[in-house]
């Protein structure tokens, strides 16, 4: 049974930092695409970066607004996708979830949100 687990939301000042992490289980994660999606209120949900699995070269791919701020990572050995997110806006307040597709179906995590305010 595939689960995604998000954790490392809060609420950061502009300009602040944040690492969110996905804890995956239930699949061969190595072997698999892994996205950071995120959802704004009243917004449709977007795809933020994408890292390919290692099989498949782990190359990274990020929306044009937050290149050079956002980073996505993976640790195979312990089957965790990260975001690290620096320089960030008040346009990035959402809830960020974690992605993946197995076998032609989609999962998605439960989200964590994150808040960027003054």
């Amino acid at each position: 049974q595939v689960q995604l687990v998000e954790s490392g939301g809060g609420l950061v000042q502009p300009g602040g930092s944040l690492r969110l992490s996905c804890a995956a289980s239930g699949f061969t994660f190595s072997s698999y695409t892994m996205r950071w999606y995120r959802q704004a209120p009243g917004k449709e949900r977007e795809l933020v970066a994408t890292i390919t699995s290692p099989f498949a070269g782990g190359s990274t791919n990020y929306r044009d607004s937050v290149k050079g701020r956002f980073t996505i990572s993976r640790d195979n050995t312990k089957n965790t996708v990260y975001l690290q997110m620096n320089s960030l806006k008040p346009d990035d307040t959402a809830v960020y979830l974690c992605n993946t597709n197995v076998w032609g179906q989609n999962y998605w995590g439960q989200g964590t949100q994150v808040t960027v305010s003054s």
